[in-house]
């Protein structure tokens, strides 16, 4: 008889290893102990590790990501099996069933002859049609607390815009930022650490309104100028290592022009 935790078809096996290792009596103490609530930071950080290996595009390591956000929801399936809520077929069928019915245009009727725009547009409304069904009666009802801040205002933002509470133009946008970075200036020099947190996440929340209306991606663009800065640093740190040094031991206006020189060797 074979064994199931070694051999057999991978998602078979990956739902009995699993299974054994919630086992109260021979499974791993640790895997027992967790909830939801544990896992799920788990399973954020498997999420941006997927997309960290995608933004560098090592496919080897993709592949093992996916694979651990996988066992994600594997692990959230088994618990949610053990309190008799669902179990891991019924997440498939769910996500299958919900993309036959947000594609009609694939697997109905409706004809494939749109642009991408409408495509979208439809989605959004097969969406809103699936929270109305939800009793989700609110524009903003349904958008998860637990995205990126950055993405949450995005999502935020694209729901009242749909029903018209978005300014025309960016240059309106614009304008708002400029009134949000004066109000945050005033909030430092003259307010409470309090109001100036506030402020300062209402200048985020305009900046990301800017994204949306010139089609860029703010955590996207976040994540690049995070491996820019990076990119960056690490070349003032390997010539000041030339000269046996560390940063610590040179001056901002040595690191300052250091920065220009990564700045135009890129360039070049």
């Amino acid at each position: 008889m074979s064994d199931p935790f070694t051999t057999g078809p991978g998602l078979p096996r990956l739902l009995a290893i699993m299974e054994r290792l919630r086992d109260p009596e021979r499974g791993c103490p640790w895997d027992v102990e967790q909830t939801f609530a544990s896992i799920a930071p788990y399973t954020l950080e498997e999420a941006h590790e997927v997309a960290d290996a995608i933004a560098r595009e090592d496919w080897d390591e993709l592949r093992g990501e996916l694979g651990d956000l996988l066992l994600q929801t594997v692990f959230h399936a088994r618990m949610a099996e053990e309190s008799g809520l669902f179990d891991f077929e019924a997440v498939a069928t769910g996500i299958a069933d919900k993309m036959i019915a947000r594609h009609p245009h694939v697997f109905g009727d409706e004809s494939r002859d749109k642009s991408s725009d409408q495509q979208t547009l439809d989605w959004e409304r097969i969406k809103a049609a699936e929270r109305a069904g939800r009793a989700q009666a609110g524009v903003l009802d349904g958008v998860a607390l637990g995205l990126p801040a950055l993405t949450r205002a995005v999502k935020l933002q694209k729901r009242a815009a749909r029903v018209g509470f978005d300014w025309p133009s960016t240059g309106e946008v614009l304008d708002k930022i400029t009134e949000e970075a004066r109000e945050l200036v005033e909030a430092r020099d003259s307010f409470t650490a309090e109001e100036t947190f506030e402020e300062f996440g209402d200048l985020l929340f305009v900046m990301a309104n800017l994204g949306r209306h010139l089609k860029i991606d703010p955590e996207a663009a976040l994540r690049a100028a995070n491996a820019k800065f990076t990119r960056r640093f690490e070349r003032i740190e390997a010539w000041l290592a030339e000269e046996g040094r560390r940063p610590e031991d040179s001056t901002l206006a040595e690191m300052d022009a250091l920065w220009d020189r990564a700045k135009a060797e890129e360039r070049a």
